[in-house]
């Protein structure tokens, strides 16, 4: 059976951040994940899983500038001090709140400067997994859609295993957001089937819209849940969506999994 985390940048936004961990909680979650922490002191988010039998199971590390633009700064050159100072801070969080993976996003590139923000890359990939791995958390590259975020550089999960594959490192592994993955090309099952050793953490959303993955979408949620507990999936699938209308309200997809009541 999956092992759904709820995304408290997205979901139970009813009530103030603090105040989601016990509302993930209550609606039978074990596990939950969000975008950025860093508003918050990492010992008090440690504290709130602690008392509401939470793992805390993912997050970001610091984007950059997000009210200007900015989508992550692995791939960005001359940036690399910032990223690396970024990634020590994220480690202190996940030490925090004993949390296994993290998420490095890459940034927004212009077309023309790929070449040398790919060769920046995949120097901070290896860097930041072998900063991580002394802490016992993994580093996570994931593939994001042109639509929800252009220009970003890593659109397409075949880059995305190209980039592990080229690095090679035990630390580095992907983080494979199904919503994004059948924005940008589909072919869902050969990508779980075929990479799955490759995955460290699945995101879930419906297609299209980005609300609940119920029926009402393009995806056959039913079918890849299964397919995961088949292929002996163990880790954490993150529901990073945005309800339609209201939160326990829009869980009665998750009910036949024990979530929401």
């Amino acid at each position: 059976m999956p092992r759904f985390a709820a995304n408290l940048s997205m979901l139970f936004t009813e009530v103030p951040f603090p105040d989601r961990f016990a509302a993930a909680a209550g609606a039978g979650f074990r596990g939950v994940e969000c975008q950025f922490p860093y508003q918050y002191a990492a010992e008090h988010l440690a504290d709130l899983a602690a008392m509401n039998a939470l793992t805390m199971v993912l997050f970001n590390a610091p984007p950059g500038d997000w009210a200007a633009g900015e989508r992550g700064l692995a791939a960005l050159p001359g940036r690399d001090s910032e990223f690396r100072d970024g990634v020590e801070l994220a480690l202190d969080y996940a030490d925090m709140m004993d949390c296994p993976c993290l998420h490095v996003m890459a940034g927004v590139v212009a077309e023309e400067d790929w070449a040398p923000a790919l060769d920046t890359y995949l120097d901070n990939l290896a860097a930041a997994a072998d900063m991580a791995r002394d802490h016992g958390v993994r580093v996570l590259i994931e593939p994001i859609n042109p639509v929800d975020m252009p220009g970003y550089f890593l659109t397409r999960p075949e880059d995305a295993l190209r980039v592990i594959e080229t690095l090679d490192h035990p630390n580095l592994g992907l983080q494979y957001d199904i919503y994004h993955a059948q924005m940008e090309r589909g072919a869902l099952t050969d990508t779980l089937e075929d990479a799955l050793d490759r995955i460290g953490h699945i995101q879930i959303a419906g297609v299209p819209g980005r609300h609940e993955p119920d029926a009402r979408g393009e995806v056959n949620w039913r079918y890849l849940f299964g397919l995961l507990d088949a292929h002996g999936y163990d880790g954490w699938v993150g529901c990073e969506y945005r309800p339609r209308a209201g939160t326990l309200t829009g869980l009665r997809w998750a009910n036949d999994w024990g979530i929401g009541g």
